[in-house]
């Protein structure tokens, strides 16, 4: 697995990319936030519970028998659950992709379209990580669904542009988005197809890839192509 670190991919459209870091900080405050509470039912009670949304039918209001320390809509923890984090690793890992890849997703779109952009993915990728897993009653939080919905449309923007990566954690390398990335995507494809154990929502990656790879055809700006194509790149030694 690579970590992303950086890549050659200037903005064209937008002079910054406002959402990018808007929603890293978000998710900054908000972890900051929920580790000075060290209230384990507040991290609870705005994640993502299967059994408990589907209990009231998504849009039906607290499930009966929940914690009512913070008795808030199932259906708003499809929004809510991607701001918190378990650890700051958990968080790190989510918002370097978020750094390395938003901004050039952002870019494609527009501030506006961008958000909405990012809240479905993540919207997407609780809903099919619920599907898939009904009877759950662990809490799903985090951004990667949000971000794997960021990956996949930079997959499909930019598959030809450089990344600096670190190869098993300690090797800088630069390679392909469409290496770094493909490997990254290919990754939860095999591990969906295993048993489901450890902490990690596969379900929900493959719900943000799929709605990422389905939205960036839509909602890009006409004049932003796919693949790359028509970017020359410089000759390589």
């Amino acid at each position: 697995m690579f970590i992303p670190l950086s890549d050659k991919n200037p903005l064209q459209s937008i002079p910054f990319q406002f959402v990018t870091i808007a929603l890293i900080a978000a998710n900054v405050l908000v972890f900051a936030f929920s580790a000075i509470a060290q209230e384990p039912a507040l991290v609870a009670g705005f994640a993502v519970v299967p059994n408990e949304l589907f209990l009231v039918d998504i849009f039906g209001g607290t499930a009966p028998g929940t914690s009512q320390t913070y008795p808030i809509p199932e259906g708003t923890t499809l929004v809510s659950y991607m701001f918190f984090h378990a650890d700051v690793f958990h968080l790190a890992g989510n918002m370097i992709f978020l750094w390395v890849f938003g901004d050039n997703v952002e870019d494609a779109m527009g501030h506006f379209k961008f958000l909405v952009f990012y809240i479905a993915c993540g919207i997407a990728a609780a809903v099919l990580h619920a599907v898939m897993l009904p009877t759950s009653s662990l809490p799903l939080i985090g951004a990667s669904g949000a971000v794997a919905g960021v990956i996949a449309a930079y997959l499909m923007l930019h598959p030809r542009v450089r990344v600096w990566v670190l190869a098993f954690k300690v090797i800088p390398l630069e390679i392909s988005a469409a290496l770094a990335l493909g490997i990254w995507v290919a990754t939860q494809v095999v591990m969906v197809m295993i048993p489901q154990v450890g902490p990690v929502a596969w379900w929900a990656h493959i719900g943000g890839l799929i709605a990422g790879a389905i939205l960036i055809v839509v909602m890009k700006n006409p004049n932003i192509p796919l693949f790359d194509r028509g970017l020359t790149l410089p000759n390589r030694s």
